[in-house]
């Protein structure tokens, strides 16, 4: 297998990154004269049918890079981003951050927004035994007892919570479709999607999976159709899957209302799908109206990018903000004391929300409610489940 290897020290985003430097991370003074820096490696996909995904990751990384180095760096230096392609497959995510851990004038790292390739990275993590963020919403990824992994979105069991209540509540809707990936991320969020049902009162007229990268989900659609479900709601870990099976679902006719996880928001899948996902709701961890931070973060995003920003980039930029913030406030690179710092983070704002760590990693603890209109994502509401 081939792996890409490209190191940035910031420096391609424009200088509305110093509007958004401040909320983000504190500032200080660069060492002089070491010409040293502050390394983290980050695992993404630049290949396979991730890439998409991969390039918005490494845009919101880099946006956050700029703003941390133009703040004054981490411990004095400017901070570097070591990145290495997983090939959007386990095995690639797996030999990918063994390379990356290879190098140990790393102190932290970012890894994948898939649930299925942070398992397969996991027992790696556990023994390399350095901190590493990490954007898949599975919640067994934080109840295995691995220390290190901290993640930097709301994890699945509240994504379902929230689906059904808007679901049932909002939408009035009692019988259900549930469709999933197979995968790690789409059983388990099937899995609490059922559970939140149950307890709302509501039926559950359908539970199917699907393989990623199908091309073909007219036995999915039809098998709604059978149901008589009157609402959809999904997990789909892959954008192009879910862009190919809302173009099929609205060209056999189905039309119920459909609320998704992240996915359905996400700006590959809206490319793909265009008016077939009119009128849908997702539960999404980014939302840009939903705080001053959010809006903040889209307006460099914006800026730099020329394009909206979605959750593929915030929890990255979020992540590399907040290990800057952890190292600054541990005053060292001491593997252990980053961990602690980064457990200790209460009220962070970032562009996902308010980071709160639990003692499993988890830092956000709740979801937005958006809708497509006409293909604008636009916020309804905020739901957390925070306790402090």
């Amino acid at each position: 297998m081939r792996t890409t290897r490209r190191v940035f020290l910031g420096g391609a985003a424009s200088a509305v990154i110093g509007s958004v430097a401040s909320p983000f991370v504190s500032r200080a003074g660069y060492a002089q004269g070491t010409g040293a820096t502050t390394r983290i490696g980050m695992v993404l996909p630049v290949t396979g049918p991730g890439a998409d995904a991969g390039r918005f990751a490494l845009n919101g990384a880099k946006i956050a890079l700029e703003a941390v180095n133009k703040a004054g760096g981490v411990l004095g230096k400017p901070m570097e981003l070591v990145t290495e392609d997983d090939q959007t497959t386990n095995p690639g995510a797996v030999l990918a951050f063994s390379k990356l851990a290879s190098q140990p004038d790393l102190v932290a790292f970012i890894g994948s927004i898939r649930s299925t390739q942070n398992h397969a990275m996991a027992p790696d993590i556990l023994k390399t035994g350095k901190p590493v963020a990490f954007g898949g919403t599975d919640p067994v990824l934080t109840q295995m007892g691995n220390p290190w992994m901290f993640r930097f979105r709301p994890n699945d069991s509240f994504s379902a919570r929230v689906i059904a209540e808007y679901g049932t509540g909002s939408l009035a809707k009692k019988k259900w479709a549930i469709i999933h990936s197979t995968d790690a991320f789409g059983t388990s969020g099937a899995k609490a999607l059922t559970e939140a049902l149950g307890k709302a009162g509501a039926t559950v007229a359908l539970d199917q999976g699907y393989t990623n990268q199908s091309q073909d989900f007219t036995p999915v659609v039809l098998a709604i159709r059978q149901s008589g479900a009157d609402v959809i709601g999904s997990y789909f870990t892959f954008e192009n899957d879910l862009g190919i099976f809302a173009r099929q679902l609205r060209q056999l006719g189905v039309q119920a209302p459909w609320v998704g996880s992240a996915s359905i928001v996400n700006v590959t899948a809206l490319k793909l799908a265009g008016p077939s996902l009119y009128n849908t709701y997702g539960v999404a961890d980014y939302a840009e109206e939903s705080s001053d931070a959010a809006r903040d973060f889209g307006k460099a995003y914006r800026a730099v990018m020329k394009l909206a920003p979605d959750n593929q980039s915030s929890w990255t930029f979020d992540a590399v903000t907040a290990l800057a913030k952890a190292i600054n406030a541990a005053g060292k690179t001491d593997p252990k004391a980053i961990r602690e710092a980064l457990l200790a983070i209460r009220g962070h704002e970032g562009a996902e929300g308010t980071y709160n760590f639990d003692q499993n990693g988890d830092g956000l603890h709740g979801y937005n409610v958006v809708r497509n209109d006409k293909g604008n994502i636009v916020f309804d509401k905020r739901i957390d489940f925070y306790k402090g």
